[in-house]
């Protein structure tokens, strides 16, 4: 018998297809956060210092965005504003990138494993997603199957975290801008969201007048610890950062958010002692699995990956009860059964670590 019901109405055949991205973002509060690479102890005083001074009849007015596009300069050695978009978070970066650039049946072309969040932006779009594999165990850039697909597939966006998370590979600047030299059609998307922990951004040798066709996204979530108030930005050539930021809302970004990124900036000393420090953590627990013969993969970024013994959802259970979050790679290509854990600072490593081990039965 037929429902008798109302039906709502569907949604375009791309979004009744896809399949939403989703992260377990409840509940996390107080615990040890070792599963989003944030960081992991919280601004800089300053920066709560500059909330808190915002007067309370100012929440009632929309955002206003003078000066901060400024300060982003700033901190970038100069580059002038109208090559800087500004975006609520590097995420609606990413939607925005796909919506003005993707059409119906384009590719989009990335590698694998990658940031998640990539191919439903692109598939809301309609478009076809390549994801290039990883080579070897220690996951090197595939590049010459990249510079192959972009010769032979001619793709409308090419998508690069670098460095990659989870895997941590890094692409050397000069091959970046070689690729986007060579491939002028395709919108080479540069993602460096864990650059401040190599060190080595394409920024330095980017030419937008010279490679129009290139952009980098920049966030202060992992470095100056304001994840919570989703401020990112995309850098280019003033003719790309307009077209994407066409398709943003007027006051996408909120007022909170405008003032702590401003403060942020202002504090880079904060951000490098924050940056040193997690290194720091980085290369101890590092020695610690190597003297246990842990299996484990450290490149870039300010996160690793870990194989545990006894398998890794039973021990990403076991560290949970200790308050300690991780994130599962379950599933993922080439990584199954590893844990990617972020890096805090030293104290909060060895914490991890008497709990990992312990669950292992390490001595």
């Amino acid at each position: 018998m037929p429902d008798p019901r109302p039906q709502f109405p569907p949604a375009r055949s791309e979004v009744e297809q896809l399949q939403s991205y989703s992260a377990p973002l409840e509940g996390r509060r107080g615990m040890l956060r070792l599963d989003f690479n944030e960081n992991s102890v919280g601004p800089s005083p300053k920066v709560v210092e500059a909330i808190r001074s915002i007067p309370a009849e100012h929440y009632a007015i929309y955002p206003e965005y003078d000066g901060l596009r400024e300060a982003f300069s700033q901190s970038l050695g100069g580059l002038p504003c109208d090559q800087i978009g500004l975006f609520n978070g590097v995420d609606a970066a990413l939607h925005a990138i796909c919506q003005a650039y993707g059409n119906p049946g384009d590719v989009m072309l990335t590698t694998s494993p990658t940031f998640g969040y990539y191919q439903p932006c692109a598939r809301m779009q309609g478009m076809v997603v390549n994801a290039i594999p990883y080579e070897g165990d220690d996951y090197r850039f595939p590049l010459q199957d990249m510079q192959r697909a972009l010769a032979q597939l001619n793709p409308r966006l090419l998508l690069l975290c670098n460095p990659n998370n989870p895997t941590g590979t890094r692409l050397g600047a000069e091959a970046i801008c070689q690729l986007a030299a060579a491939a002028p059609s395709t919108l080479v998307v540069v993602d460096e969201l864990y650059e401040a922990f190599t060190g080595d951004s394409v920024l330095p040798q980017a030419d937008f007048s010279q490679t129009p066709n290139l952009v980098v996204l920049r966030s202060l979530s992992k470095t100056a610890g304001i994840a919570g108030l989703r401020l990112g930005i995309a850098l280019g050539s003033a003719a790309v950062v307009d077209r994407i930021s066409r398709v943003t809302g007027p006051y996408d970004i909120n007022s909170f958010a405008v003032i702590a990124g401003m403060a942020a900036l202002q504090d880079q000393a904060y951000v490098d002692d924050y940056v040193q420090e997690v290194l720091k953590a980085k290369a101890w627990l590092v020695n610690k699995l190597i003297k246990h013969q842990v299996r484990h993969h450290s490149a870039g970024g300010n996160y690793l990956l870990i194989w545990p013994s006894q398998g890794a959802a039973s021990c990403e259970a076991a560290l949970r009860q200790e308050e300690i979050l991780v994130r599962s790679m379950a599933g993922k290509p080439l990584i199954d059964g590893s844990l990617r854990v972020s890096i805090g600072t030293t104290k909060q490593m060895k914490r991890f670590w008497k709990a990992f081990s312990a669950q292992q039965g390490l001595s």
